[in-house]
């Protein structure tokens, strides 16, 4: 099986220097969630040369699907998420971001793919330009489902809810990877747990405005979420088993406007992170009880609000279907330090991709793979420095080296569906 999949592989694997000019596009005109039009618009017309998909627009809002039907067999899908982040980039390249939008609140934000989704989308055309050349050499229906809206871990909800499953198969099997900062040429499978919970909250704190000169007429919402804050962060160091995890984030703090004013709100965003569904739900109850004590215990006029602003669920990759993915992967892939591991780490964030999975109750399995350049890994690891030195997804440094990244990621995506689907 290994020289048959890697000659398929060799044999069609299309010129990927356009599709390297393509991700630039797709780098420097990045949208926020569910305004992901243009690059939809991209996808849809890129699709289309291709000649062998049946186009399903518009899912979702602004998602894409499309089918290839190519005799009998397995149907699998492959995901790639298409939406940027409310960030400024900072990398310098050539090819940076220079775009601003709207945010869901309606200010105008600075957009840039600071999570490796450009990456995604282009790998996955790749992937299915190789596999239309390749048609003769695979049976099944391959479905690519291009989700807006992860950032916000509501796009693959939003596309199952607006019938995606009604216009595309119900597939066998649900595959999806994801660009990290680890050195380029690496990939990495992981059965079972592959990404957290995460939970995410806007918290509104009341108390009683006043002058600042006569603190003891207010109730100061500003040392109340100071509190807050600081009480918030034993939930993880006391109240969870070090073997365990949790991670419990104050993001964002707003309150007042001008020096001289005490405000009557404070406003919180709170992220919640968890791996197991007990942890889970200890942690949330934690955290309110946290949050309404303090509200209590400095007297406030009344209960704070709770708003749950994001939802993603945990990520499990099933175990058959990952072990076929350590075959098909060793085979194609080198193996090693600097290559292909059945032992990734978990991802860092949290991610909605297996709702396409559970929502049809079906297998998935996710990996990782590295985007850095071995040059600027091997500096910053002989001195100790990666957690200094190599930009994590969301920061405003965080761009992939194109090459060999590229080729990587649209090598797995098609050993992938090549491991149910060739003949």
């Amino acid at each position: 099986m290994a020289l048959d999949m890697q000659d398929i592989i060799a044999n069609n694997r299309p010129d990927l220097a356009p599709y390297q000019d393509l991700y630039k596009w797709f780098h420097a005109n990045p949208e926020l969630s569910f305004q992901e039009t243009e690059t939809a618009a991209k996808i849809h017309s890129e699709l289309s040369k291709l000649g062998s998909f049946d186009l399903f627009p518009r899912i979702g809002k602004t998602g894409l699907a499309a089918v290839c039907k190519n005799g009998t067999g397995k149907i699998v899908l492959l995901r790639a998420d298409i939406d940027g982040l409310p960030v400024e980039e900072k990398t310098g390249l050539e090819y940076s971001s220079r775009k601003t939008m709207q945010d869901i609140e309606g200010n105008e934000k600075p957009v840039m793919h600071a999570c490796g989704h450009d990456m995604h989308i282009t790998s996955l055309l790749a992937a299915a330009h190789l596999l239309v050349k390749a048609k003769d050499q695979w049976t099944g229906t391959l479905v690519l489902v291009f989700q807006p809206a992860e950032e916000r871990g509501a796009g693959a909800q939003a596309m199952v809810d607006d019938g995606l499953y009604l216009k595309v198969p119900v597939p066998d099997i649900v595959l999806g990877g994801h660009v990290m900062p680890y050195r380029t040429g690496t990939l990495g499978t992981r059965r079972g747990t592959m990404a957290c919970a995460a939970d995410t909250f806007a918290v509104t704190l009341h108390g009683r405005g006043g002058h600042a000169s006569q603190p003891h007429r207010t109730i100061d919402p500003v040392v109340m979420a100071a509190h807050i804050i600081v009480r918030l962060q034993t939930v993880a160091s006391r109240e969870t088993d070090p073997s365990d995890h949790a991670v419990v984030s104050v993001g964002t703090v707003h309150a007042g406007s001008v020096e001289n004013i005490i405000s009557d709100v404070a406003k919180l965003s709170l992220d919640i992170r968890t791996l197991n569904p007990k942890t889970r739900d200890r942690v949330l109850n934690s955290v309110k009880r946290i949050v309404e004590a303090e509200s209590e215990a400095s007297n406030a006029p009344k209960p704070p609000d709770f708003v749950r602003t994001r939802t993603f669920p945990f990520l499990q990759n099933d175990e058959d279907v990952t072990a076929k993915l350590e075959k098909s992967f060793s085979e194609h892939f080198p193996t090693g330090e600097n290559g292909y591991s059945s032992a990734a780490l978990r991802l860092g964030g949290s991610e909605d991709f297996g709702v396409l999975a559970t929502a049809v109750n079906r297998p998935a399995c996710f990996w990782t793979y590295g985007g850095v350049d071995p040059d600027v890994w091997a500096r910053a690891d002989k001195h100790d420095r990666i957690l200094e030195d190599i930009p994590v997804n969301h920061s405003p440094f965080f761009a992939p080296v194109i090459m060999p990244t590229l080729q990587v990621a649209t090598d797995a995506y098609a050993v992938a569906a090549l491991t149910w689907l060739a003949r």
